[in-house]
């Protein structure tokens, strides 16, 4: 059995109603619409290439923003759409974990 895409991105997208700190705070909701519109305008989104989606907590939220990216289940900050486009270049284009950014 073969996995649906080679590449399958979960951005935590939480807001927590009590105030507390948590992805969506950092930027997540900017940097999931980045690379999702990045990955299509590559051309590298769809079946066997990469899926982009949004997901709820992560319950990881002082290490936030985070996205994972499976099946490798690597785990990435960022803090801006430079980290996020290495990400694109590095990870999804050339198979290349960005170290500085795994958590």
């Amino acid at each position: 059995m073969s996995n649906h895409f080679q590449h399958h991105i979960f951005f935590c997208l939480n807001e927590r109603e009590d105030g507390s700190a948590c992805c969506s705070d950092k930027g997540a909701a900017a940097a999931f619409d980045y690379m999702k519109a990045r990955v299509k305008k590559l051309g590298i989104n769809g079946k066997d290439k990469v899926r982009i989606n949004r997901a709820g907590c992560f319950d990881r939220c002082d290490e936030g923003p985070l996205l994972v990216i499976y099946p490798q289940a690597i785990w990435y900050t960022f803090v801006d759409n430079e980290d996020i486009e290495e990400i694109i270049q590095s990870h999804l284009l050339n198979q290349q974990v960005v170290a500085r950014l795994t958590v």
